[in-house]
């Protein structure tokens, strides 16, 4: 977050519990490592008792961050990972100019994080260790930008237990900031207890009642801040000791001297100045300024009245050393959102006196009635200034007129009428210069930083600031639902007082369902994508056994998921069944097709039959016998069973003729034969070859024995 002249480092935010160095990166397992999916750390900062801090890439964002990462450990503990949590949170919610961002948090491998701006510049420390000590006026610069930062933490009820140097950073442009609120406590009950007993802060810093009761208020934070305004003063801490319990005992027990009585500064330190170390340093909390806006208003009074001299003032020393009830019967400084109006029984009057031309005090309105003069808002604003650091007593006006003489001299005249033109001329350069402020500044405010704020949040800084609201509501995958994505006007932007300032509240990220396309066909999947706010992404297609061509297969998305708009999803398309080539297997032995037919898929039906040609066993025919199918398909073969066997017939004593008759008719093909060598045939039938009663293939030849 910080930058010295001769490389980048951070120096803050510090880690809360002890004083921080700046450390190389070299060696650290964490440097490379990405935090929440976004956070890249790039190098090692500074390392304190509780944490250690990276410079880092929001890689989301594109832009240089510090992520301070709890020591090892220290997260296990899941009350203290709570408390982490909540005290994240808070200190997120603080938007100030003086108090150094917190982005985000969370926990990466059981170790808490903390997101923060990444500030370039110097610590308070670093310049207390070239500077110190100060010039009084000096010092109360510095120390009023962070008294202002505390009391907008104690407007929210965080306190913030270790103002210390080390937490102050100036940045190059001169702003200051205060860091680690991340660490902060949020006040219930208007206190607070030290986590575990563990005493946050530092021990050169530490009030009293944190080491008696481990328990603060926005009075610690009072007590810190005086301390670190005795060392711009001394260049020194008030207490020492060769043990932090001794160190921490001395608050206890010791005041915090005077800073003028230790000698070591360079310019006169005025008795006011004293009397508010004295005051913000009290051991007694109820003894000490309420809250930041309490010291605040003391701080400005001896600023301003540092600005008129060094000199010692024992009326305003009084003011700035009393408890706190001075702070109540003060009037209240003016708001920055609001005009500064004189309540019923008060007016502002201008009256002069022996020893100041002008000045503004606060006079019964009986009095006002006397004397009135009109007033811009300018110098309202100096009436309040006035009023606060002014002590030299004001006579009150006599309303009895005296006796004067005018001279009616020609000289006198004429220097009379310059001096009336020159009070006319004075009178019109001041109305107007009251109107161009009331026009060109008194009207405008500017619109607060609420970006990140819960809506209840910014509707109530906006109602502080006296701004009215509007909401408009967005999508965001950065900003958590219920929080402020940007305003308009910008953070920082003029606004007319009384003006209203539209908020873009998240909804968090727009997620939408993916529907159901698994089993419906190719068209219809892709309408129910384009309905649901998806895209149709990478189609492929692929047979499949059970689901019909044309319709979804599968998704790469389930039904139900949360999903971006636009967000692609793929599918696979069926293209039916695998397709399966038929063999042919007629000719071939029956059981082998049937066998290789069911091992492709098919389902196979075989019948027999005789055949005169196709030997028994082999496959007469086959349907279909060719093209391809699918699993499942039916196929039937015909199986020879060879052909028909017939006995032959008897024919012996028939006549020739007879004989060829009965054996034709028996289905046989017939030759003769004579077996007469010589003597007389009678043409009568003594036998068959084959012999009568043989069983012979249907259609064979048979051949007929004649005598």
């Amino acid at each position: 977050m910080l930058e010295n002249s001769h490389r980048t480092a951070l120096t803050s935010p510090t880690v809360s519990g002890a004083n921080v160095s700046t450390v190389t990166p070299v060696g650290d397992p964490l440097v490379g490592h990405v935090f929440g999916d976004r956070y890249q750390l790039v190098e090692k900062l500074a390392r304190g008792g509780m944490a250690t801090v990276y410079r880092a890439l929001d890689t989301r964002l594109d832009r240089v961050v510090a992520v301070k990462v709890m020591h090892e450990g220290l997260g296990d503990d899941v009350d203290f990972a709570r408390k982490f949590d909540r005290e994240a949170r808070a200190a997120a919610r603080l938007s100030h100019p003086n108090i150094v961002a917190v982005f985000d948090q969370g926990s990466d491998r059981g170790r808490p994080y903390i997101v923060m701006e990444y500030v370039e510049g110097r610590t308070l420390r670093q310049i207390i260790a070239k500077e110190a000590p100060m010039a009084p006026e000096k010092a109360l610069s510095y120390i009023e930008p962070v008294v202002k930062a505390l009391a907008a933490a104690h407007d929210v009820g965080l306190v913030h237990c270790d103002v210390k140097p080390e937490n102050v950073l100036i940045s190059d442009r001169g702003v200051v900031k205060v860091a680690d609120f991340g660490l902060a406590k949020a006040v219930t009950g208007q206190t607070v207890t030290a986590t575990q007993g563990l005493l946050i802060g530092t021990v050169s810093y530490i009030p009293p009642e944190l080491v008696t009761s481990g328990r603060a208020t926005s009075r610690s934070d009072v007590y810190s801040a005086g301390v670190v305004l005795f060392e711009l003063l001394t260049g020194r801490k008030p207490h020492t000791g060769e043990t932090p319990i001794q160190v921490a005992y001395a608050h206890v027990h010791a005041d915090v001297p005077p800073p003028s009585s230790l000698g070591r500064h360079r310019t006169h330190i005025p008795d006011y100045v004293d009397a508010l170390v004295e005051a913000c340093t009290k051991r007694t909390p109820a003894e000490r300024p309420v809250n930041g806006h309490a010291m605040h208003l003391r701080v400005a009074k001896a600023r301003k009245a540092l600005l008129q001299g060094p000199a010692d003032d024992a009326t305003l020393a009084v003011r700035l050393g009393a408890g706190p009830e001075a702070d109540v019967a003060d009037p209240t400084p003016a708001s920055p959102v609001s005009p500064v109006r004189p309540d019923a029984k008060t007016v502002l009057l201008r009256a002069k006196t022996p020893t100041e031309p002008s000045s503004w005090r606060f006079v019964p309105r009986a009095e006002s009635r006397r004397q009135s003069t009109p007033v811009s808002p300018v110098d309202v604003e100096n009436s309040i200034s006035s009023y606060e650091t002014e002590h030299i007593p004001t006579p009150r006006i006599s309303p009895v007129r005296p006796l004067v003489r005018v001279s009616q001299a020609k000289v006198h005249r004429r220097r009379r009428g310059m001096v009336a033109l020159v009070l006319v001329l004075l009178l019109g350069l001041g109305g107007g210069g009251g109107t161009w402020y009331y026009f060109a500044e008194a009207r405008w405010t500017s619109t607060p930083v609420l970006a990140g704020l819960s809506e209840q949040d910014a509707r109530a800084a906006l109602q502080t600031a006296v701004l009215g609201v509007t909401t408009t509501k967005e999508y965001s995958e950065d900003v958590a639902a219920g929080r402020v994505i940007r305003t308009d006007p910008v953070a920082g932007g003029r606004i007319l007082r009384d003006g209203s300032v539209s908020l873009v509240i998240s909804q968090g990220p727009e997620r939408f369902d993916a529907p159901k396309i698994v089993g419906l066909p190719r068209a219809d999947a892709v309408t129910a994508l384009t309905k649901a706010n998806l895209a149709v992404g990478t189609v492929a297609e692929a047979y499949d056994e059970s689901v019909p061509a044309g319709s979804v297969v599968s998704s790469s998305v389930e039904p139900g998921a949360k999903l971006k708009r636009g967000a692609t999803v793929d599918f696979v398309v069926s293209k039916g069944p695998t397709p399966i080539t038929i063999a042919n297997y007629e000719g071939k032995s029956g059981d082998q097709a049937t066998k290789e037919l069911q091992a492709a898929g098919f389902t196979v039906t075989a019948t027999q039959q005789n055949s005169k040609t196709v030997a028994a066993g082999l496959v007469i025919s086959q349907s279909p016998n060719s093209g391809t199918g699918k699993k499942s398909d039916a196929i039937s073969i015909v199986v020879s069973k060879g052909p028909v066997m017939v006995a032959v017939p008897t024919v012996r004593g028939k006549s020739k003729a007879d004989a060829t008759t009965t054996l034709q008719a028996a289905g046989f093909q017939v030759t003769s034969k004579s077996i007469v060598s010589g003597g007389i045939a009678f043409g009568l039938a003594y036998g068959t070859d084959p012999a009568a009663g043989t069983m012979v293939a249907e259609g064979s030849t048979i051949t007929l024995l004649v005598g």
